[in-house]
């Protein structure tokens, strides 16, 4: 895959270079501090994935995405910003990817791993040339692809709000009453008619240029989606869960694998008011699945390195876990590491008492003090 980094700092030149050198299949073919020479260079070297910074002299990150996204339908843009203001703007024109500084070899992996599932696709050598498989990316935001015309430009959030909820509910049809109730709720019930209609048209508009407009179906008064041989993100990560009702030695690289599948909230910053119990059940399933990979990892003793990122992981995502934590410190205690593992429990027990007032149980107290005095005898 050919790369080109757009960034007007130079020392993220080579910090991007130094990190995207260790992926395989990847070929770093230009590196430029402005989009103007970007946008001359691609006009006769053609590359199939950009790595963009926002805030750039004369013509933004931004800017410069809009008008690949006219002229480079091939080309995929990762934003790279010290900003998080602008990741729905980003989505919006339909970036494959958004990166906030700093940079890890971890988040661009993930990242390259995207855009090498996508990559094959653009290039032309289709068995069937009158396949046109979809792609569906829920997890982290709302990407849909095409292998005959690429990425989906939604008209507006509510097409795109339309077509998750249609996915969520694919294979039945859904009344028209109820898509007023759970997607215009709030409004006088002539407003959300009106408003449902035009988001229709918006949707099918949408997915027209990627001879997808008929996968929304309709009857009198029910709208649903027609969907066979296509790639849910979440739903091939709730299937691959499946299989993994133990995990051990034998499988622990699969489980790693299916980890890297959950790259953030289901629909990301765009969370639908209809959609917050399945975000939730999928955290939640997201955790358990964590939980156990992090306990398989500790039990294998080369894994403890693994382990402590995963479930750092989860702790950014709810600081008052404490079985979160009592693995951290067994993992911490099992690297010998005495200062990460003092560290974690005081400023898990300091949030403990400045969020709900109240300080650790006994359990984790006593597990402290017995794997402390294990680490001070060492």
């Amino acid at each position: 895959m050919k790369v080109i980094i757009i960034d007007d700092e130079k020392a993220m030149h080579l910090i991007m270079r130094k990190f995207l050198e260790k992926i395989p299949n990847i070929q770093i073919i230009g590196s430029f501090q402005d989009t103007n020479s970007a946008t001359l260079f691609l006009n006769n070297q053609p590359a199939d994935l950009a790595f963009v910074d926002i805030s750039m002299p004369n013509e933004s990150g931004m800017q410069f995405a809009k008008r690949m996204a006219e002229t480079c339908n091939n080309l995929h843009i990762v934003f790279v910003t010290s900003h998080k203001e602008y990741a729905i703007d980003a989505f919006d024109i339909f970036a494959l990817d958004y990166i906030v500084k700093p940079v890890s070899l971890e988040r661009l992996q993930k990242t390259v791993r995207r855009a090498l599932a996508i990559h094959p696709l653009s290039e032309g050598t289709k068995e069937d040339q009158n396949a046109n498989r979809i792609f569906i990316y829920c997890m982290g935001g709302l990407e849909v692809r095409s292998e005959q015309g690429g990425g989906v430009k939604w008209i507006s959030r509510k097409s795109a709000e339309l077509f998750g909820y249609l996915l969520f509910n694919r294979g039945r049809m859904v009344s028209r009453t109820r898509l007023m109730e759970d997607i215009f709720g709030g409004m006088p019930p002539k407003n959300a008619e009106t408003y449902l209609n035009t988001t229709i048209y918006q949707l099918r508009k949408s997915l027209e240029p990627h001879g997808l407009k008929s996968l929304v179906k309709s009857n009198t008064d029910s709208y649903g989606m027609d969907i066979a041989d296509v790639y849910i993100d979440f739903v091939e990560f709730e299937d691959k869960l499946k299989g993994f009702d133990v995990i051990d030695a034998s499988n622990l690289d699969e489980a790693i694998a299916i980890e890297e599948l959950f790259v953030g909230d289901l629909f990301g910053e765009r969370a639908f008011l209809w959609a917050l119990s399945d975000i939730e059940r999928f955290a939640r399933i997201y955790a358990v699945f964590i939980k156990k990979l992090a306990m398989a990892l500790l039990n294998d003793h080369d894994g403890d390195s693994v382990a402590v990122r995963l479930l750092h992981k989860l702790l950014a995502r709810n600081e008052l876990d404490e079985e979160v934590t009592t693995l951290l410190l067994n993992a911490y205690a099992a690297q010998m590491d005495r200062g990460s593992f003092i560290r974690q429990y005081r400023q898990y027990v300091k949030i403990l008492r400045k969020e709900l007032g109240m300080g650790p149980s006994q359990k984790l107290v006593v597990l402290y003090s017995h794997l402390l005095s294990n680490l001070d005898r060492v």
